[in-house]
């Protein structure tokens, strides 16, 4: 088995290894793992695979964690590894920990996740536990670094989210009142500069049910 080999097996449900690194004991994965391999979409396609699942389309609650499920639960069986999810807890696993660890992912100036291709737009859908200790590429660097102007830095049309932190209840008012980040998704992840490939309708399901 090679990093390859799982990257092809996520490829088919438009997935993507978004990092890895070899977990010690302080790490919080499972006892065993020699490879830690954090999964996401793979944009733009995703989307459009979702939607068409059975999941989007019973009428039940969580179609996408549901799916998420499924998904990454078979690509681990298949390499006889564990599938881990960043809903379904307490307890929670340390998903942001992880991500910093992989060398992909860095606390952006507004302090949300950036990662290396993804941007403000990184999301993991799980992660997957394997028992092989596998050959990774190198880390990345911060975009952010070569980042000039930084844009999301003002780009919150109601200044809950800047360098100074996280003002969620402003920032659910204002998406009460249907602002374009209710549809389109958050402005501040819309202005950086990479990871452009989100379509707007998985932006509004994702602030729909951060709104509710």
């Amino acid at each position: 088995m090679t990093l390859q080999d799982v990257e092809r097996a996520l490829a088919m449900d438009h997935l993507q290894v978004l990092g890895g690194f070899h977990p010690g004991a302080q790490d919080g994965a499972p006892p065993g793992t020699g490879t830690l391999l954090l999964i996401g979409p793979d944009e733009p396609g995703f989307w459009p695979h979702f939607t068409a699942a059975p999941e989007y389309h019973d009428g039940m609650a969580a179609p996408l964690d549901r799916w998420s499920t499924r998904a990454i639960g078979a690509v681990a069986q298949r390499f006889d590894g564990t599938a881990l999810f960043p809903f379904g807890g307490p307890p929670w696993h340390p998903f942001l920990g992880w991500a910093q660890k992989t060398g992909r992912a860095w606390a952006s100036p507004v302090e949300l996740l950036v990662h290396d291709t993804a941007g403000l737009f990184v999301s993991f859908r799980g992660a997957l536990a394997l028992s092989a200790c596998l050959a990774l590429p190198p880390p990345s660097t911060r975009p952010c670094d070569t980042c000039a102007d930084q844009p999301c830095r003002a780009a919150c049309p109601v200044r809950a989210l800047d360098e100074h932190g996280y003002d969620v209840p402003r920032c659910r008012s204002y998406l009460a009142e249907g602002g374009a980040c209710l549809t389109q998704g958050c402005a501040v992840r819309r202005a950086c500069p990479v990871g452009q490939g989100r379509i707007a309708a998985q932006s509004e399901f994702h602030m729909k049910a951060f709104a509710t």
